[in-house]
């Protein structure tokens, strides 16, 4: 009766992501996040890569 009632709960949420999650949904928004992710990081670096070219040849200097 133990081993039931631990199984009980996982059983439910395993049964609850089938239902109510497709797995093509899940992966578009894995990938739509990713992308996302990955543009934020592009910009950032591009930033960051500017703002010490500018800081090297004088642009930051008062």
């Amino acid at each position: 009766m133990k081993t039931l009632l631990r199984i009980l709960p996982i059983t439910c949420v395993a049964l609850f992501l089938t239902v109510f999650l497709t797995s093509c949904e899940l992966v578009g928004d894995i990938f739509k996040t990713g992308v996302w992710t990955g543009v934020i990081l592009v910009v950032l670096g591009i930033g960051v890569v500017i703002w010490l070219v500018s800081r090297l040849f004088g642009g930051g200097r008062n």
